[in-house]
């Protein structure tokens, strides 16, 4: 409640019954409060923290704020306890004019989540502006032949207030000639006007002074006076008379300079110069008035010739003084209403408040992005503002207050599709054109951690030599993250497991910012043919995402191993082969083989057999097979060939460069009549052989044929495999030797004698069979053994047969 004391009265007058006044409106959620004008600083005006269901704690932490549109800071909250109090001066007349209505449209804000209050605190108007005539004196002149009944129009006063503050009575000092008219007329104006009760007389009484007194309906009422000087002057009998003494126009704003407004007509039914009638505009009229209008003094055009507002003021009352030519002059006065009608002359107004920005691009559907406001001053239809939005933008415009919209968010947003988006608002009011503004809001949309590191394919061969020097770049990985800075930083790292019995970082590493693959120490073909394992990208969001890409590193032979010979038993010298040659034996008996093996595989392990010519030219009785190691005559050996042969046979692979080892061979010539018995038997023993050889040949033949294809359905099916599914983790464990079929003659050696490894994962361990076009001739069961194939093949254990 607010009280004031009136000087002299003695007691307190209630100016206001209630100022705290609140209540909800149905469905709009806005809360309404009321205060006088002229309240002292610190006058309570709400408690608007309770009246909004927020807590008293929240209020800091959440940025609790108050805005007021144009109102500078007449109101405050106290963020201690929630109160809205009056902070400075509040002058309703200087707010609203002579609006009836008149109220402070607030806009509370809180974050955290953010949401908007509207709160409106209506100004009460108090009766604080006295009543004001134009002038403090004024000086009528007043003929004396003026019948009683005579009207003289004056200019009544004017109060700020509204409603009964500014309802106005008057009363006028006793005289015993005059009299105060007042009529109420158009729109709520009143005349007022001094009606001649008797005859004046000029010559009795030459001049009237009278005091006019003009009293509000406030409490307590205010005053105002005018003097008035009455002159009365004995001249001209007849004064001009007006058609009408109220005349209405209409008027549409923004009507161009000299467009006519209307025309007076008065009449005066004297003759000659007296009968002469000039028009002018009343000197009481306000200024504003007189610089928007014109009149002409003697055909009476009222025209336009300032800027007409509607929105400025909408109603004019001109007094027009109607003054013929005689001496003295006389007068009769009318009043022109114009009507001021509104055009659509203003554009809408946005006002944009960004809040939340940028957006998540996970923010759920309804976030607020941005606050907007709209006005219009124009009235009815052309004041009438709708907003609409672009099309294909995933928001939307939702009304919260009369002219009050938030914008939101209507559907996902995906930053990886669209990082910014324009979004313009378009405000368009009723007139009729149309007239609208835009605005725009630039929306950046956040980037949030929801795309894994991706790699190009699931799945990479390399393939690498091996002897490679440690720490050399075997390969390169590369994963592209579409997320945007930490979210996209990606880092790499090796899947650790077990190769074997050591870890696998002890073979390779990766580096984590390049994606560069580094073999550790020098890779053996031999010892490990394939190394497969995974490398994981992983980013640099919270949480990270990661992918992993499988590698297969094939580790390529190079021809780092020489051809190894089967030695015989201890006894015999190192490197040397001994046998028993009869001298009987015929042309193309084989005598001995030699046998070698080489840890290469492929052409590096395919081995060759040269007989190193005799010393001093002599030609050798023996010969070797090139392919086979078999040690054949050439002749039938006599009596004149040396008892004890030393044959050199060099063993060469096909690698680049070529690798050689040299076995020595020693053949001891007897006699056959020294051993017939064990003669007898090699010889059966011999042609066994022979016999068993062919069948061996024939079934060999039929064998390779079936692994070969067996082999090429194998390849076959294991690559559609590879291609259809991602590969499985394996083991790394022993191999199976290596069996190659050489090429020209058909004849075969084992690449690999001990044991491989083929790391591949976790699975059971693989063999790995280099198989080459097995060109196998029929060779002769007798005679030429050079051509005759060998075979011997022993997997899980050594080849130690000679």
């Amino acid at each position: 409640m607010v009280f004031f004391w009136r000087e002299g009265r003695g007691v307190w007058r209630l100016l206001l019954s209630v100022l705290h006044l609140l209540f909800w409106e149905a469905g709009s959620g806005q809360v309404h409060y009321s205060v006088s004008e002229e309240a002292k600083h610190g006058t309570f005006v709400g408690r608007i923290a309770q009246d909004l269901g927020l807590e008293l704690a929240e209020l800091v932490p959440r940025l609790f704020r108050v805005a007021s549109k144009g109102r500078g800071d007449l109101l405050e909250v106290n963020l201690q306890n929630g109160i809205l109090f009056v902070n400075s001066r509040i002058d309703r007349e200087e707010l609203c004019g002579r609006s009836a209505e008149c109220s402070i449209h607030l806009e509370v804000i809180v974050d955290r989540p953010l949401q908007v209050f509207h709160v409106e605190v209506e100004v009460k108007d108090i009766n604080d502006n006295q009543p004001v005539f134009p002038m403090a004196v004024k000086n009528l002149f007043i003929y004396e032949s003026r019948p009683p009944g005579s009207r003289i129009p004056l200019e009544g006063a004017s109060d700020a207030d509204i409603g009964a503050n500014s309802l106005l009575t008057y009363t006028l000092n006793f005289n015993e000639y005059f009299t105060l008219d007042v009529k109420r007329n158009y729109v709520e104006i009143k005349s007022l006007g001094l009606v001649l009760k008797k005859l004046l007389d000029r010559e009795v009484t030459p001049e009237h002074h009278l005091l006019i007194t003009a009293v509000d309906g406030g409490k307590p009422v205010l005053t105002g006076t005018i003097q008035l000087k009455i002159t009365v002057v004995d001249v001209n009998d007849n004064a001009p008379e007006f058609e009408s003494t109220i005349y209405k126009v209409r008027l549409f704003e923004n009507a161009p300079n000299g467009t006519l407004v209307v025309t007076v007509n008065a009449s005066d039914l004297d003759e000659g110069i007296n009968k002469d009638i000039v028009y002018s505009f009343n000197t009481d009229m306000s200024a504003d008035t007189l610089s928007k209008f014109h009149i002409d003094p003697v055909n009476g055009y009222i025209s336009v010739k300032g800027n007409i507002d509607f929105e400025f003021t909408k109603l004019y009352e001109i007094q027009v003084e109607a003054t013929d030519k005689g001496n003295p002059p006389m007068a009769d006065h009318c009043t022109v209403v114009v009507e001021i009608l509104d055009t659509n002359d203003n554009v809408p107004e946005l006002v944009v408040k960004s809040l939340s920005l940028p957006v998540l691009e996970d923010a759920p559907l309804g976030t607020v992005i941005a606050l907007i406001s709209v006005s219009d001053g124009d009235s009815g239809a052309n004041g009438q503002v709708t907003c609409t939005l672009t099309h294909h933008v995933p928001f939307k415009l939702v009304s919260t207050f009369k002219n009050y919209y938030s914008l939101v968010l209507d559907s996902a947003l995906d930053r990886e599709s669209m990082a910014n988006y324009e979004v313009v608002v378009t405000a368009r009011d009723g007139g009729s054109p149309s007239l609208s503004a835009t605005a725009s809001v630039s929306v950046e949309v956040a980037d949030v951690n929801d795309n894994a590191p991706a790699f190009a394919q699931p799945e990479y061969t390399v393939f690498v030599k091996e002897n490679n020097p440690p720490g050399c770049h075997i390969f390169t990985v590369s994963a592209r993250d579409a997320d945007a800075q930490e979210n996209a930083l990606v880092s790499y790292s090796l899947v650790e497991r077990r190769v074997g019995e050591r870890a696998l970082s002890s073979y390779v590493s990766v580096h984590a910012e390049s994606g560069k693959v580094y073999a550790l120490q020098p890779l053996d073909h031999e010892e490990l043919e394939l190394l497969q394992f995974q490398v994981s990208a992983r980013d640099a969001g919270v949480p990270p995402l990661g992918s992993n890409v499988t590698l297969q590193v094939f580790v390529l032979d190079e021809n780092d191993n020489a051809p190894a010979l089967f030695l015989p038993g201890p006894g015999v010298g190192a490197g040397a082969l001994s046998q028993l040659v009869a001298r009987s034996v015929g042309a193309g008996h084989v005598v001995a083989k030699v046998r070698a093996v080489d840890a290469d595989s492929g052409y590096n392990a395919w081995l060759s057999y040269e007989l190193q010519p005799v010393a001093g030219g002599a030609r050798s009785p023996f010969r070797v097979g090139l392919y086979t190691g078999e040690i054949s005559t050439t002749r039938a050996l006599d009596e004149v060939d040396a008892p004890r042969q030393r044959l050199l046979v060099l063993v060469k692979d096909h690698g680049e460069p070529a690798l050689t080892a040299t076995a020595t061979v020693l053949l001891s010539l007897e006699d056959s009549g020294q051993a017939p018995k064990a003669s007898s038997q090699a010889s059966s023993g011999a042609a066994s052989a022979d016999t068993a050889l062919v069948d061996v040949n024939v079934y060999l033949i039929i064998a390779i044929c079936a692994v070969s294809s067996l082999l090429v359905l194998t390849l076959l099916l294991y690559t559609a495999l590879r291609c259809s599914a991602p590969p499985s983790e394996g083991a790394c464990g022993p191999g199976k030797p290596t069996l190659e079929c050489s090429s020209a003659v058909g004849s075969w050696s084992y690449s690999q004698q001990r044991r491989q490894r083929v790391c591949s994962g976790e699975g059971p361990p693989k063999a790995d069979l280099m198989a080459f076009s097995p060109c196998l001739p029929p060779g002769p069961i007798s005679g030429d053994r050079e051509e005759q194939t060998d075979v011997k093949v022993d997997l899980p254990a050594k080849v130690s047969n000679f």
